[in-house]
């Protein structure tokens, strides 16, 4: 019987301990002088020198459910599934996570699953395009190159997505609502003027220049795109790769890719190299005859960076205190980033 098919010992083991277990260099069948560990909002993350695992926290929020083990499996498997579209050679597989008789933790052992992991190979840190950019190591063909890889992804790897255009559009509304009203709440300290200021914006975008976005449906530019496109996860190898889409929710994935870029093109700009976007764009526009309007891209942009300040924000709800004042000034940023592109 294969592991995926033995019965799940559900909640026998706690996630600190597989944690604990998950540190030691000891736990993993290829040697490694030490383990780094991160925690992010949904995962932990075990690197070792050529392989990484990652562990998803048995959380739920609106839009994804990692509670259970079955559910963790789901994600797992759509992680690897969609995360190989752009980065095949590094997405390994998935690997259970068992309990023995005498209940000692394994990796791939004996005994009933009790989690799962995602492996993956590791990449140079140096070579993210976070990273680079920070260095000043990034050429016009490290560019070109990850462009490229994109521009194939959209033409002939993302599936198409029929949505109908107010339903697009509506989207749109539906979210921008949402995050103003969360950004509001009193605990996070910001100015109310500002969130408002943004909101008004985009929804009087909505309401005059709404017909650039059901034009996007309309056109069938809508597709099942990588959903969390920054430089932090792209990596600028001979053959770039690009990995850590968002893979829980298909809703969030169903994007324009100029939406997309745009969203790379703030980030870049964020990290103070907005020529990079600017020229990921043109190389997108020129190779697909795609001409969308500015202002369509600027609130693109603006939408992102609102939305990214919602996400940081939201670590000020279960990060220690000490730590809010980086969430609430990260937040602030993106705002500021914001209101650049309105008009």
């Amino acid at each position: 019987m294969s592991n995926n098919q033995l019965p799940y010992q559900k909640d026998s083991v706690s996630i600190e301990e597989k944690v604990r277990f998950l540190q030691r260099v000891d736990s993993y069948p290829h040697e490694n002088d030490h383990i780094e560990v991160i925690e992010t909002h949904m995962s932990w993350i075990f690197m070792g020198e050529e392989y990484v695992y990652k562990l998803k926290k048995p959380v739920a929020f609106d839009r994804m459910n990692f509670s259970t083990v079955d559910d963790r499996y789901i994600n797992c498997e759509r992680e690897v599934r969609l995360n190989r579209r752009m980065a095949e050679e590094i997405y390994l597989g998935i690997i259970p996570l068992t309990l023995s008789e005498n209940k000692q933790i394994a990796l791939n052992g004996e005994g009933p699953t009790i989690d799962w992991l995602v492996k993956m190979r590791r990449l140079p840190l140096d070579l993210m395009l976070d990273m680079a950019i920070l260095n000043d190591t990034v050429s016009n063909t490290d560019v070109s190159r990850f462009s490229q890889v994109l521009i194939n992804f959209y033409l002939h790897i993302a599936t198409p997505i029929q949505i109908d255009p107010d339903t697009y559009l509506n989207r749109f509304k539906q979210r921008i609502a949402n995050i103003h009203t969360k950004l509001c709440n009193p605990d996070y300290q910001m100015s109310l003027s500002q969130i408002k200021r943004l909101s008004d914006a985009q929804m009087q975008f909505l309401e005059t220049q709404g017909d650039l976005l059901k034009s996007r449906a309309k056109e069938n530019h809508i597709v099942e795109a990588h959903g969390d496109l920054r430089p932090e996860h792209i990596c600028l190898t001979q053959k770039p790769i690009i990995i850590d889409c968002l893979e829980f929710d298909l809703d969030l994935r169903t994007q324009d890719p100029v939406d997309e870029l745009s969203y790379l093109a703030m980030e870049c700009e964020r990290l103070g190299a907005p020529l990079i976007g600017e020229q990921v764009l043109r190389l997108y526009f020129e190779a697909t005859s795609d001409q969308p309007p500015e202002p369509l891209i600027s609130f693109y942009k603006v939408f992102r960076a609102y939305i990214r300040s919602r996400i940081a924000l939201r670590h000020i709800d279960d990060d220690q205190p000490n730590n809010h004042q980086k969430w609430r000034a990260q937040a602030n940023q993106y705002l500021t980033i914001a209101e650049r592109y309105i008009p």
